[in-house]
């Protein structure tokens, strides 16, 4: 019987490689960091929505709050200062009430710009179309007016408190004689308007609303204050 004896001088023979070994080591070379990718991408935070922005203004929505009527002759000039804003209501938040002398802001909503801010344009217009006035100008201006209006905004927020939630805007309005720097008159205006549903749309609507009737107050009580001034006449010191 014969032993048969490995030849060492006789090389182990490689394995043919398969013809779609090497496609697939390419295909899985490119796909692999394409999902890699893919999952990275899910789990990063998303960047947060912008907020929504409302005005004070309801544009065409709603009719001027005050009907334009023309100037009779000889009417005054009136200049129009920036309405100031008490704390909490000086800036773009949109504030609510849950509970008395607590504000909170909305995370997703705010102004497009300060309240009070937003104020002084509407109240040059609604003046202007008054007919008390034969210009109405903002200040500064270059141009002098016979009487100044300064104005303060004292609260702007929609009250949860009760049911269905309230929209509370309160302007103070004093009226100056610019030619003796003397307050002639002031007034407290508070309107409030029931919001259509508990939510930041329908109170910046609400507010929108709210600011429409403060406007026709506002207008209505500068005219009918310049009106008795000039029919009072004037007490020498």
């Amino acid at each position: 019987m014969k032993h048969l004896h490995p030849n060492p001088s006789a090389a182990p023979q490689a394995l043919p490689s398969r013809p779609g070994g090497v496609a697939r080591r390419l295909l899985l070379a490119a796909v692999v960091p394409l999902l890699l990718a893919a999952c990275a991408g899910t789990l990063l935070p998303k960047p947060a929505s912008p907020p929504a922005r409302f005005t004070l203004d309801a544009g065409t929505a709603a009719p001027p709050p005050v009907t334009a009527q023309v100037a009779t002759a000889g009417a005054p000039a009136l200049t129009v200062d920036l309405p100031r804003a008490a704390p909490g209501y000086d800036s773009r938040r949109m504030v609510y009430q849950r509970r008395p002398q607590q504000l909170e802001a909305f995370a997703f909503n705010e102004w497009v710009e300060p309240p009070a801010q937003m104020l002084a344009p509407l109240l040059v217009r609604a003046l202007q179309d008054s007919g008390g006035f034969r210009a109405v100008l903002r200040a500064p201006s270059a141009a002098a007016g016979g009487w100044r209006l300064e104005t303060e905004l004292l609260r702007l927020h929609q009250d949860f408190s009760q049911r269905p939630s309230q929209v509370r805007l309160s302007v103070r309005a004093v009226l100056l004689n610019s030619t003796t720097r003397q307050a002639v008159a002031w007034r407290e205006f508070d309107v409030s308007v029931a919001a259509a549903s508990e939510d930041p749309v329908a109170g910046a609507a609400a507010a929108q609303a709210a600011t429409q009737q403060l406007l026709a107050e506002v207008a209505t009580f500068c005219a009918e204050q310049v009106r008795e001034a000039a029919r009072t006449p004037v007490r020498p010191l």
